[in-house]
Formats: C-alpha cells, structure tokens, sequence
C-alpha cells in the first residue's frame, strides 16, 4: 500500500526525547523555550508560544481576545472542523465565508458581504500550507476595526509575497500534529510580535500562571501567585520540543522535496486533464497535502468511487477538503449556497504526498488515478 503520508520520525529524534526523559524534567522547561523561539524565528516574529495542539493554539487567541457569545467571527466554508469548532468553543458563531477556486482560501471580496454588527474576527485558513492572500484581508480588517488571526496549522514555512507566513503581525496558530510537515506527535505553537499578548497567552495555556513549571521547581523558596485569569492546561511538554527542534533542523530539506514531488504531481495531472492545486507567484506552498480536483461534472459519488478503486489497487487516498457549512453540527438550511466551496468538496481528492515517496510510487499513483477518472468519467 503506499501511504497518503508518512511519518518521518527517526533515531536522531529518539534520541533527543530519551536525553529529555534521562534529565529526570519532562514538563514546560528549556527545551519548550528554545522550540518556542525556533518556530518564531522561522516565522519572523518576535515571540512564540508552544501549546498542546494547533486547536488550542487557535482557542487560546480567541480566548485572550475576549471573543464569546454574541460575537461572529469570519472563516472560510471550505476546510477542516477546528477551525469553525473553537469559534463555538467560546461561544461566538463561525460565519461560513466561500473561497476562492483555484487557492482554496478565503476568498477577500466575499468577506465585505459577511460582515454585520457581530463580527469580531477574520480567520483565514492557510489551507494545505498554502498562505491566504492576506493583504486585501487586513486592508479590510484595518477599514473595518476587526482582529485578524491566522490558521497556520499547515504552513510552517510558507510564504507570502516573499515573506514567511506568520511575519505579517497578526498572531499565527502551527500545528505540530503528525500529519503536519514536521511534527511533536502533538502540539502547536503561536506565534506574534505582541509581547503583552504572549505573556497573556502563556498563562492561559498553563491554568492562569504566569510563572512556568520549571521557573517555579528551580526557585529558591516556596512561590505562590494570584491567579488572575481562568486558563487552561494546554501545555506542551520537553519531551515534545525536543523531537520538535530535531524535526526543524530537517524543514528545508522536507520542504524542497515535498516541492519536487508537488511539481511532478502538477506537471502529469495537468496533462492528463485533471486540476492541481494552485501556487501562486510570490508564494511557497509547504504541500502539506496534496489535493487534486476532479473534472467539474464529478458527483461526490463517482469521487468515492475513484477513491474505492484506488485503495483496491494499494494506493491510500481519501475525499479532500470539506464543506463545513454542510456538516451536520453547522447545517442551516435557511443560509445561502456556497456555491465554490460545494463544488471543491465534491471534486476534491487528497493523493500521497511525503519526502520519502518514490517517483514511481507517484508515477503509478497518477496513472491508477487517471485510469480510475477515465473507466468512471
């Protein structure tokens, strides 16, 4: 079977996360510390905050925010469910904004019309490690007095007209998840130029203190503090960082191939009549994952079809991004069609994509997959 992805974990992280578990300290300590600056550094921004997951990232920006009941917040319809999840989480409402084609990111000229008294927050998608076209969203936002923050859950790495994804001064949420390009097992990290806001979002991860774990066991006397804010536990531990800092130091080298592989992939489909994903000139997609679209006049049900015969021929795939506004927990029927997001659901389709793939692994993917398109279209 060849894998839609593969996890690259190997010795030299193994190692880093016995040294860890050997020093006898696994919660936040050092190592959380020098992951936190690395991810920031790699971003452009001033200050990083490692948490449990890139959810938690994304709850705890809003969380510090203020963002709660009564309030909207602005996302893109087509994606993954955390996104519109940790709106709800606070008790806001996500507002399902369509995206566009060929990016598969929130589309800025449909946001004007999706803004009321309510809305708080515009939350772009950096969708499959793709950047969102943020300029015309934060001249909108500036115009308007709202907050932006963005999900950089895949886009480590990325960049936008030049500029790393997550240098553009908002707060941005990276996930570490093990699907992600490098990876903690578990775990995010935000990153932001706002000190304030750090040291707010640093004690709402670890139960409203401001002082860490490791900060208190090495003071010279008993500490107590107030707290001051109702936080969570959404700490990432040593054990994580330390896989996390040996995983950065291979980012380049990843990023580079999982380019190559994306340029193939792009190259073959296109012949072969199908759309690759879109990389626009200015930026550096990561390929996080790899979706294809189907032609126009696939049904969601020939779409599973070619995923059924594709899985039967030893090639792991699955449907591609979803409509979230369809999703039985966000389904309205009194709102309007999203007309480009229901298409790209239909159509999408995720294919292998990871450092280790062979080029004949992806040369047979690509012909069983037009094989497929063809008998079905």
């Amino acid at each position: 079977m060849i894998p839609i992805t593969k996890l690259l974990i190997g010795e030299e992280e193994a190692q880093a996360a016995a040294r860890v578990i050997r020093s006898g300290w696994l919660a936040q300590g050092a190592e959380v510390a020098r992951f936190e600056q690395a991810v920031a550094d790699l971003a452009g921004a001033r200050h990083g905050v490692a948490v449990s997951s890139g959810t938690t990232a994304l709850h705890l920006c809003l969380a510090a925010s203020g963002i709660g009941p009564g309030d909207e917040v602005l996302v893109p319809a087509l994606g993954f469910v955390a996104t519109a999840n940790v709106v709800r989480h606070t008790g806001a409402r996500p507002i399902f904004v369509d995206v566009d084609p060929g990016t598969f990111n929130l589309a800025p000229e449909r946001l004007e019309a999706a803004i009321t008294p309510r809305t708080r927050t515009i939350l772009p998608v950096h969708q499959l490690g793709l950047s969102a076209d943020m300029a015309p969203i934060l001249a909108l936002a500036r115009s308007r007095g709202l907050e932006v923050f963005e999900d950089g859950a895949c886009a480590l790495g990325a960049q936008y007209r030049g500029r790393p994804v997550g240098a553009l001064g908002n707060p941005c949420c990276f996930s570490f998840h093990p699907r992600k390009v490098i990876t903690t097992g578990e775990g995010g990290v935000i990153t932001t130029d706002d000190g304030e806001l750090a040291d707010t979002l640093r004690a709402l991860r670890s139960h409203g203190m401001r002082a860490s774990a490791r900060q208190r066991h090495d003071a010279p006397t008993a500490t107590s503090e107030p707290i001051e804010l109702v936080g969570y536990n959404y700490r990432m531990t040593d054990v994580q960082a330390a896989v996390g800092l040996v995983q950065i130091g291979r980012l380049a080298g990843i990023l580079e191939r999982r380019a190559t592989l994306a340029r193939r992939y792009g190259a073959a489909l296109s012949a072969a009549g199908l759309t690759p994903p879109a990389e626009p000139e200015g930026s550096r997609h990561t390929f996080q994952s790899y979706m294809v679209l189907l032609p126009d006049h696939f049904t969601a049900s020939q779409r599973d079809l070619v995923i059924r015969r594709l899985i039967d021929r030893g090639i792991a795939t699955r449907p591609g991004l979803m409509a979230l506004h369809l999703q039985p927990a966000y389904h309205d029927p009194t709102r309007p069609a999203l007309p480009v997001t229901e298409a790209l659901a239909r159509r999408g389709l995720m294919l292998p994509l990871y450092p280790e793939l062979s080029e004949g692994d992806q040369d047979r993917v690509v012909h069983e997959l037009c094989s497929a398109v063809s008998e079905l279209g």
